[in-house]
C-alpha cells in the first residue's frame, strides 16, 4: 500500500474503489481508473491515466485495491493536474473587457481544439451541465462555468 497516504485518504479511496467495483469482486475495470481518480478530486490527463494502467476498453484489465492505492498516491503527487486557480488564470487571458466574461465562441474553440479536445457530443454535455446563458454580445461568465466543472466533476468519456 501507499505509505504516504493518510488514513482518511485511504478510506476515501476504498469508498471510491467500491463504487467502481461493479461486480463486487474486489476489482475495478481499468477503464474506470480515470473516473475513480477524478472522484477523489484529482484531475489526471488521459495520457497520465494510460501511463498508470488505464485502458480504453472495458474488460481489458482489472485493478485490485492494493494496486489502486499506489496509483492514487502517484497521481496525487503529479504537478501537471492544474487546479481551479490555474484554470481561472488561463481563462482570464480571454477576458478582453476584464469583467469576468469571455466569448462563448472562444471557450468552445478552446475546448474542441486545444489540449485534450472534446468532440461535439462531449461539448454539448459540458455546455448543458455547466454553462450559463450567453449575453447579447456572445459572452459568458467564465468563473461560474469553471466552478461548475470543478465542483461537479463532469465526467467526459473520451473513449470512442
Amino acid at each position: 500500500m501507499a505509505s504516504d497516504l493518510k488514513d482518511v485518504e485511504i478510506e476515501k479511496a476504498q469508498f471510491v474503489f467500491s463504487v467502481y467495483d461493479w461486480e463486487g469482486t474486489g476489482q475495478m475495470d481499468a477503464m474506470d481508473l480515470g473516473n475513480a481518480l477524478r472522484a477523489l478530486n484529482l484531475n489526471p490527463t488521459i495520457e497520465l491515466i494510460n501511463k498508470m494502467g488505464g485502458t480504453q476498453k472495458r474488460g481489458e484489465k482489472k485493478v485490485k485495491f492494493d494496486e489502486f492505492l499506489p496509483i492514487f498516491s502517484q497521481v496525487k503527487k503529479e504537478k501537471e493536474q492544474g487546479c481551479y486557480e490555474d484554470f481561472l488564470e488561463c481563462l482570464k487571458l480571454y477576458d478582453k473587457n476584464e469583467d469576468g466574461t469571455m466569448l462563448l465562441a472562444e471557450l468552445t474553440h478552446s475546448l474542441t481544439a486545444l489540449g485534450e479536445r472534446l468532440d461535439d457530443m462531449e461539448l454539448d454535455n459540458v455546455m448543458k451541465d455547466c454553462m450559463d446563458p450567453e449575453d447579447d454580445d456572445g459572452n459568458i461568465p467564465y468563473a461560474p462555468f469553471l466552478k461548475k466543472m470543478m465542483d461537479n466533476m463532469v465526467v467526459i468519456d473520451h473513449v470512442k
